[in-house]
């Protein structure tokens, strides 16, 4: 197989754990809404290049979405989870995803 071969085998089968969302799993950005994220129209050219001076410039093989893991993940989702393990805060969001999961009232307000 050639490696754009294993690219589409690789997309088809995290589809497939994806039950077909091809979309950013902790986002839920798909990949047009990515690259507009980081300024590129869907194609991968810069959204305001002539006002920015960017010549020559095309985001055609960086890899926006990641079909690797578990369920896709974004680029920008990668680079959160990055920078709050850099700053060491490991624990506090392990903490965070916890009262997430069983202690929704205590992170929300409530009405009335």
């Amino acid at each position: 197989m050639t490696p754009i071969d294993d690219r589409f085998h690789e997309y088809f089968a995290a589809l497939d754990r994806a039950s077909g969302a091809d979309h950013c799993y902790v986002c839920r950005r798909t990949s047009a809404e990515v690259k507009a994220f980081f300024g590129f129209q869907e194609d991968g050219t810069p959204m305001h290049a002539s006002e920015l001076g960017l010549e020559d410039v095309a985001l055609q093989d960086a890899h926006i979405m990641s079909y690797r893991g578990v369920r896709p993940v974004c680029a920008v989702c990668q680079l959160n989870f990055d920078a709050l393990f850099l700053l060491g805060e490991h624990e506090v969001l392990r903490r965070l995803l916890g009262e997430m999961e069983h202690q929704r009232e205590h992170l929300w307000p409530t009405t009335g």
